[in-house]
């Protein structure tokens, strides 16, 4: 692109030459934008700045503001997991969301993470959305939870969504 532009230049076509310029920026802009996102996305600056509750709850508000949704937290018990375990929980969490919105959307979500007898800890998300009848849906997310060594359940939920449990041993919460 910007041989092109040099080219222009030489030729005496300054303003094919700008226009050039101008569009390999904005392409340049829109890189490191798409980049920042991702990044975003993969572990957002709250969540290692703030911790894991202000980085859940500005995820609920964008994603319920975006779709018109209720999203409601009780993960107070997050607050005492080890890094590793509250990045891979936030993700779980994010990825059950954009599943839900795709099916439904839903009008309500009810995300909750508590102890379990063990010790572990137990994370639920369910929602009002359609329920999902396809397990291939929650392959990814099946595959993140056997990394860290838990377990996944997923059925119908009180409001005859889904709802989706991830059991995580203590070991691995303190990671």
């Amino acid at each position: 692109m910007l041989d092109a532009a040099i080219h222009a230049i030489e030729d005496g076509r300054g303003e094919d030459a700008r226009q050039i310029i101008a569009s390999a920026l904005d392409k340049h802009r829109n890189t490191i934008r798409e980049l920042r996102d991702l990044s975003f996305a993969l572990e957002p600056v709250v969540l290692r700045d703030q911790g894991f509750g202000p980085a859940l709850r500005a995820l609920a508000e964008q994603v319920g503001t975006a779709n018109e949704m209720r999203i409601d937290l009780d993960i107070d018990v997050a607050e005492q997991l080890g890094e590793t375990a509250q990045v891979a929980l936030y993700t779980i969490i994010r990825e059950l969301l954009d599943q839900s919105i795709r099916r439904g959307p839903p009008t309500r979500v009810e995300v909750k993470i508590a102890r379990s007898p063990d010790g572990g800890v137990e994370t639920s998300v369910a929602d009002d959305a359609e329920p999902e009848r396809r397990r291939r849906s929650f392959e990814a997310i099946e595959e993140r939870v056997q990394m860290l060594h838990g377990e996944i359940d997923v059925g119908v939920g009180p409001a005859s969504g889904t709802s989706v449990r991830v059991t995580l041993p203590p070991y691995t919460t303190q990671r």
